[in-house]
């Protein structure tokens, strides 16, 4: 019987805490699990794009169906759909409808290397973005370091301001929207949730002990950061070869280090408080089941569930 948990449904149960621990089971399931190469596809117009990432690990196989379709208007722009199979037969195993959870999940991953890879001592966090998940990857980061002021930068002043007040009704602290020099410049953490093909600010701007999280990149041509960047900074991703294929680091020669290693021992994260340490996140598919997998464990927790 294929079990099937709807998008109200998932947005109901998930929460930071339950996607954090979720994304720490996913990042170290990279060691034993398996990804497969991201497949990119469009409706018959082409700006209706989906992309498939497929994966196993241990009892969880399936594969994650991320679309966005920009001419939506009654119904949300992304959606995000994670099938499960059962790993005995192949049989559809479930359905979960997670597009507000896949905010959470992707915010999971910023958190998580923040906590892993920046100064314990960080207390100011700038964001560049005004979109959705911007709002995601300041609540995330802010639960797992001592962050005291958030600054915002956006393409627009107006955005920016309106984004702004938006964080600071949500998480409770001092918000200020600032212009891109300014905000890089102030940064403990610095985090960039944007759509770019450019780089968004310039390297000389960072200062020593910064960390870095790329969220955007993850397809051809995205980019975020500046190469120059990178030569005296320490890189980390989610999966090495996915992020120099579709990441940010598909503009960079060397190779990253996964996460997942760092957080199982097999790898130094932040080794000086000078360190400039950068994460790519593109985006794997153990993250969106084990997301799925929480998700249905938490359902069937609840008095008076049947499934």
């Amino acid at each position: 019987m294929t079990t099937f948990l709807s998008e109200s449904e998932s947005a109901a149960l998930v929460d930071d805490e339950l996607a954090l621990a979720a994304a720490r089971e996913a990042f170290l399931a990279t060691a034993s699990g398996s990804t497969f190469p991201v497949v990119i596809g469009h409706s018959s117009l082409p700006q209706n794009r989906f992309t498939l990432k497929s994966g196993e690990a241990g009892d969880l196989v399936g594969v994650k169906i991320g679309s966005f379709w920009p001419g939506n208007t009654e119904l949300p722009r992304h959606s995000s759909t994670i099938v499960l199979l059962d790993p005995a037969t192949g049989r559809l195993s479930a359905v979960v409808e997670a597009a507000a959870a896949n905010a959470y999940r992707t915010a999971a991953a910023d958190a998580l290397a923040v906590e892993t890879l920046a100064r314990a001592d960080s207390r100011t966090l700038t964001v560049i973005g005004t979109g959705h998940q911007a709002l995601h990857e300041v609540r995330a980061v802010s639960r797992v370091r001592p962050i005291s002021q958030v600054y915002v930068v956006g393409r627009s002043p107006d955005a920016a301001r309106e984004f702004a007040a938006r964080v600071a009704a949500v998480t409770g602290l001092p918000v200020e929207p600032v212009d891109a020099r300014t905000g890089v410049t102030a940064a403990d953490v610095l985090v960039t949730a944007t759509t770019a093909r450019e780089p968004l600010f310039d390297a000389s701007w960072v200062v020593p002990g910064t960390h870095i999280s790329a969220m955007g990149a993850d397809g051809p041509g995205k980019q975020e950061l500046p190469v120059e960047l990178y030569p005296g900074a320490r890189l980390f991703c989610d999966l090495p070869d996915q992020s120099t294929a579709i990441g940010e680091f598909q503009h960079v020669s060397a190779m990253p280090i996964a996460l997942g290693s760092v957080l199982a021992g097999d790898a130094p994260g932040r080794i000086s408080r000078d360190d400039v340490t950068v994460f790519d996140s593109s985006g794997f598919a153990l993250q969106d089941l084990t997301l799925a997998a929480a998700l249905l464990r938490r359902r069937a927790s609840l008095p008076g569930d049947a499934s």
